[in-house]
C-alpha cells in the first residue's frame, strides 16, 4: 500500500490528533525520556535510544501529539532471522493509553518496505506484565495468527535473580501483506 494511502487510512480510521512516524536522530534523547518518565520499563542508555532511533529506524516507531512524544515501539530483525520482528519494547504514556497505540506502533511497523518479508513477531514478557500479555494476544487475534509462549531468559541461569524471567512470545505466521490490513480492524 503507498505511504500516502496508508497515511490517509490512518488519518480517517482514528479520529485523533496522533502522528505515527519512524524516528530519527534528533528523537534519541526524547525517547530515553518517555521510557525514563514511564517509570515501568527497563531502562536503556541515552545512546543505546539514540542508536535505535538511527541505526534501526526503521523497525521502531514513535507516536507523537501536538509534537509530543506520547508513544514508542523499538525493535529489530534478527540477523538470523530475517523473517522476524522482534519487538525490544513497547512504552505508552499514561495519558495516551486506551487508543491501541501499541497496537497501531506495531502495525506501522509491519507495513514498513523492512517488513515485507516478516511472517513472526517475538518479543519477550515477564509472567506478571498484564499490560503486555494483552497488547500482543490483541495483536495475534488481530493477525489471526497463533501465539506461542517459553520461558527464554531465566531468573537464576540468565538474570542472577535480579530480574524475573522473560518469556518468549512468537506470533506467526502470517501474511504481512494481509495482516496490515487485518490489524486495522
Amino acid at each position: 500500500m503507498p505511504p500516502t494511502e496508508i497515511a490517509a487510512r490512518r488519518s480517517t480510521e482514528q479520529n485523533d490528533d496522533i502522528t505515527i512516524r519512524m524516528p530519527s536522530e534528533e528523537d534519541g534523547s526524547k525517547v530515553w525520556r518517555l521510557v525514563k518518565a514511564a517509570d515501568t520499563l527497563d531502562e536503556n542508555s541515552m545512546y543505546c535510544n539514540l542508536l535505535q532511533c538511527s541505526h534501526f529506524a526503521s523497525t521502531c516507531a514513535l507516536a507523537e501529539r501536538n509534537g509530543k512524544i506520547i508513544g514508542w515501539v523499538s525493535g529489530y530483525i534478527p540477523p538470523d532471522h530475517p523473517e522476524r520482528l522482534f519487538v525490544w519494547q513497547v512504552c505508552v504514556r499514561e495519558d495516551a493509553r486506551g487508543n491501541s497505540l501499541g497496537k497501531r506502533l506495531v502495525r506501522d511497523i509491519l507495513e514498513r518496505d523492512t517488513c515485507r518479508d516478516i511472517s513472526h513477531i517475538n518479543t519477550t514478557i515477564t509472567d506478571d506484565n498484564d499490560a503486555s500479555w494483552s497488547l500482543f494476544h490483541k495483536i495475534a487475534q488481530s493477525l489471526d495468527a497463533d501465539l506461542a509462549r517459553s520461558a527464554h531468559f531465566e531468573e537464576e541461569t540468565h538474570f542472577d535473580g535480579h530480574h524475573q524471567t522473560e518469556h518468549l512470545v512468537t506470533i506467526g505466521p502470517f501474511d504481512v501483506d494481509r495482516a496490515a490490513i487485518k490489524v486495522a480492524a
